[in-house]
């Protein structure tokens, strides 16, 4: 069974939505950047993971967009505002939308053009991964806000309603 690219566009573009939702909850832009003990990403670091790794794998390597990624500022930064996140998440969702249409069921059964973390996995597998590796950060996102704001709202993550169009 492979994954439909319109199928990876409707989930990465619901848990992006979300995402930004989330990033909005916060009450100012200053502790998006916070942590509490034992949690080591704050949400800000978490959206800069989740819209870098989706500029770059989908993106650049799959669209040819020439994007480049910096890993390591994206856990390693600690300050910025809301805005520019949620502009980072909406370019990823751009980017979502604008190149996985034009994948090819070949391309989606070939190996992802360069491995991951030294895996070769196959490009559907991979798109799926890339799925639950937004959905996890989104929930760890949430996690870390409720933690330091107190803050019990829900962002209103996992609707099936994007879905059902």
């Amino acid at each position: 069974m492979s994954v439909a690219p319109k199928d990876v566009v409707q989930l990465l573009t619901r848990e992006l939505e979300t995402f930004t939702r989330e990033l909005q909850l916060f009450p100012d832009d200053e502790s998006v950047w916070e942590t509490v003990p034992g949690i080591p990403n704050s949400a800000g670091n978490l959206a800069l993971h989740v819209a870098g790794g989706l500029q770059y794998f989908i993106g650049g390597v799959l669209g040819g967009t020439g994007y480049r990624r910096n890993r390591e500022l994206e856990f390693s930064r600690r300050s910025g505002n809301r805005t520019e996140l949620v502009a980072e998440i909406q370019k990823a969702a751009a980017v979502v939308r604008e190149v996985l249409p034009h994948v090819t069921q070949s391309q989606l059964a070939d190996e992802f053009p360069e491995p991951i973390m030294g895996f070769k996995l196959r490009t559907d597998l991979f798109l799926t991964h890339l799925c639950v590796h937004t959905a996890f950060h989104l929930g760890q996102a949430g996690y870390v806000r409720r933690a330091v704001t107190g803050d019990p709202t829900s962002s209103g993550p996992i609707s099936l309603q994007p879905l059902s169009q």
